[in-house]
């Protein structure tokens, strides 16, 4: 009777926690489970008090092992969910200020910070704060020189993914972004927009401090200079110029120590600075992987490409703050701020005499050389200067 009163209990037991949906996989997980618990705890007694004793611990361990198993499948189930979101591509969460939606929830927590300008993560060298970790840690490389990723066609190096991949476009020629109206393309979606202020007129950005107008940002950039005053952290002991970031500054202290850490193994020369020592390289293989996209001319420099490109364009970048005239190069801005500063740097040696050219210094010179490198190819006659070639050739057509 008491083997029929335990069996008669059992199935009550079992009765009592079985889920109302029985399907296959639920028996399954039910049978493992009552398996389990027998295995375990399931030991032979030979009296009705010692089987009575077995009965009561086998039916509460049966309880806790099916909560726990219960609870389990729930989180199993929620993470499946969860992953499934992303694997889909479904976006549920939604934000309910801009209506932009995620995939995960994670997503939304960062995108959030935008509307509530939220910046907790700090650079603890220059003190700019940023919304996510991951920017904070692309900026520190900034500080610390550190470029890992490198364009494999020409060596230069990035501190950002994205910089690369922008950086790859000059090479490969690509120009997804394409203005309407003139049919002008370009590499990144930014320089569409700085290129459409020409078809609206728009002035972009105004400076708050001095109200100058802009259309592009790094005019704009450019100018603020003039009004911040930047913490530069790196100063250097022999001259007192400071930098923002240290790779500037140890750049900077090779001037005076006269380091030059990048030597050319086909002649020799050596460099400062590992951009010149790259540069000067393709000067020896004849590479030159920057080529403009109108015209086909190549360079070994992106500089000289991007000098050359204004050419076709009619930019004017750099402006003179004092009178407004505007140039395609910062040297040519340079020369020019001259005739309002009245500097001369560049002294003849042997008479003293001064230019704010040093192309006026080198022409200048050549009345005490004697040199004359102009030569006329009808009658063998030189001539110190190019336009007195020039004006002589007149006569021999």
């Amino acid at each position: 009777m008491a083997f029929i009163k335990e069996e008669s209990e059992d199935m009550r037991i079992e009765e009592a926690f079985r889920v109302k949906h029985e399907d296959t996989e639920e028996q399954t997980k039910m049978a493992f489970i009552k398996e389990e618990s027998e295995e375990e705890f399931g030991v032979k007694h030979e009296d009705t008090e010692e089987q009575t004793g077995w009965f009561s611990f086998s039916k509460l361990n049966y309880f806790v092992l099916y909560i726990c198993f219960t609870y389990l499948f729930a989180i199993l189930e929620l993470y499946v969910s969860k992953d499934h979101h992303g694997v889909t591509g479904e976006k549920s969460f939604s934000c309910s200020q801009c209506g932009k939606c995620f995939s995960q929830k994670a997503g939304i927590k960062r995108h959030m910070k935008v509307h509530t300008g939220e910046k907790p993560y700090a650079c603890h060298q220059c003190g700019k704060h940023f919304s996510q970790k991951v920017t904070l840690k692309a900026h520190v490389r900034i500080h610390n020189g550190e470029k890992p990723y490198t364009c494999p066609q020409c060596g230069k190096s990035f501190t950002q993914l994205g910089n690369l991949g922008v950086h790859m476009s000059v090479h490969t020629g690509e120009k997804p972004y394409k203005c309407q109206q003139c049919g002008r393309s370009f590499n990144q979606k930014r320089n569409l927009n700085c290129h459409m202020t020409v078809h609206t007129g728009e002035i972009i950005l105004i400076c708050q401090q001095c109200g100058t107008s802009f259309t592009h940002k790094g005019s704009f950039n450019r100018h603020m200079r003039i009004h911040n005053v930047v913490e530069k952290t790196y100063t250097c002991s022999e001259c007192g110029k400071s930098f923002r970031q240290k790779r500037h500054f140890e750049d900077h202290m090779r001037i005076h120590s006269g380091e030059q850490p990048y030597t050319c193994p086909q002649c020799g020369k050596s460099f400062n600075y590992k951009q010149h020592f790259e540069d000067h390289i393709r000067t020896h293989t004849g590479k030159k992987p920057f080529t403009c996209q109108q015209c086909g001319k190549s360079y070994n420099r992106k500089g000289s490409l991007n000098r050359h490109m204004r050419t076709h364009t009619g930019e004017k970048p750099f402006t003179c703050q004092q009178c407004g005239k505007s140039y395609n190069r910062k040297g040519s801005l340079n020369r020019h701020m001259r005739t309002h500063t009245g500097e001369k740097p560049f002294t003849c040696q042997q008479c003293g005499r001064s230019f704010n050219r040093k192309g006026t210094l080198n022409r200048h010179m050549r009345t005490h050389t004697g040199e004359k490198p102009f030569t006329c190819g009808h009658c063998g006659k030189s001539f110190r200067y190019k336009a007195a070639l020039k004006y002589h050739m007149s006569f021999h057509i």
